[in-house]
C-alpha cells in the first residue's frame, strides 16, 4: 500500500533557510513546499490543502503572528512557529493566537522534525483509532467528536478546535478528576518534557476554557489546583 506523503509548506523569507528545510524534509519522506512571504503563501493556499504549516514570525510585509491569525479565522492547519528572538512574548503571543508548537532559532534540523511528527500525530488525533475510544464523548454541557475534532453544544452548534486545542482536551478527558501538574500535561500533549519554568500550558488552559465557555455560565469544569496543577472536574460518558 502507498501512503500519500504528508504535504508541508515552509514560509520563511531567508532563501538558504527554505532550501534547506525543503530539501531535508523532502529527504524524510514529506512533499515539502516553500514561500518567501505571506502573498506567496496564500497563492499556494489557493491550490495546497497543506498538512503543516512552518511560519517564521519575522517575515517582509504581513508577519507570522498576522499569517497565524488569519489562517486561525477559517483552517485549524496546524502551525509551527519560528522565530530568532530570545523574548518569551513572541512564544506566548504565537499560542495565543492558535499556533501548535514554537520552535527558536538557530535549530537542530532533528528537533524540527522530531515536532513535525509531534504535531501530525496529535492533528490526526493520536489513537483516536482504538476501538475503545468512543468518537463521541459528552461532558458537562458539550459532546466532542473526536473524528472531525468538533465541539458541539446545547444546541447542536459545532465549534472546530486547533490541533493544541484538541490535544490538551482529549488529555482532560482521558483523566477527568485526576489533578494533573502543568509539567504532566506538557508531556501529554507533545510527547517531551518541558523546558525548565515554562508556562505554555497555562496559555493552552486559558484558551481551551474561553472555547468551553468558562468565563460565561459553565466556569468549572477545568479547575486549578494551586500549587498542583489542573483537575477536569465532570464525568466523561462515550456516546458512541
Amino acid at each position: 500500500m502507498t501512503t500519500t506523503p504528508a504535504t508541508l509548506i515552509v514560509v520563511d523569507d531567508d532563501p538558504e533557510i527554505r532550501e534547506l528545510l525543503v530539501d531535508y524534509l523532502g529527504r524524510h519522506g514529506y512533499r515539502a513546499l516553500a514561500a518567501e512571504d505571506a502573498e506567496a503563501l496564500h497563492r499556494l493556499l489557493a491550490s495546497e490543502a497543506p498538512d503543516l504549516l512552518i511560519v517564521d514570525i519575522m517575515l517582509p510585509g504581513d508577519d507570522g503572528f498576522t499569517i497565524c491569525r488569519d489562517i486561525r479565522r477559517g483552517s485549524d492547519v496546524p502551525i509551527i512557529m519560528l522565530t530568532a528572538s530570545a523574548d518569551e512574548t513572541d512564544r506566548i503571543l504565537g499560542l495565543e493566537l492558535g499556533a501548535d508548537d514554537y520552535l527558536g532559532k538557530p535549530f537542530n534540523p532533528r528537533e524540527l522534525l522530531a515536532r513535525i511528527k509531534a504535531v501530525l500525530r496529535r492533528a490526526r488525533g493520536g489513537g483516536a483509532g482504538d476501538p475503545a475510544r468512543a468518537r463521541l464523548v459528552a461532558f458537562g454541557p458539550w459532546r466532542l467528536d473526536r473524528m472531525t475534532r468538533e465541539l458541539i453544544d446545547e444546541r447542536e452548534a459545532r465549534t472546530p478546535l486547533s490541533g493544541a486545542d484538541f490535544q490538551l482536551l482529549q488529555v482532560f478527558l482521558e483523566h477527568p478528576e485526576q489533578v494533573l501538574s502543568r509539567e504532566a500535561l506538557y508531556e501529554l500533549t507533545r510527547g517531551r518534557p518541558a523546558p525548565p519554568l515554562d508556562r505554555s500550558i497555562d496559555v493552552h488552559v486559558c484558551r481551551l476554557r474561553q472555547r468551553l465557555g468558562e468565563d460565561t455560565h459553565y466556569h468549572q469544569l477545568i479547575r486549578t489546583v494551586r500549587g498542583a496543577g489542573y483537575v477536569f472536574t465532570a464525568r466523561v460518558e462515550a456516546l458512541t
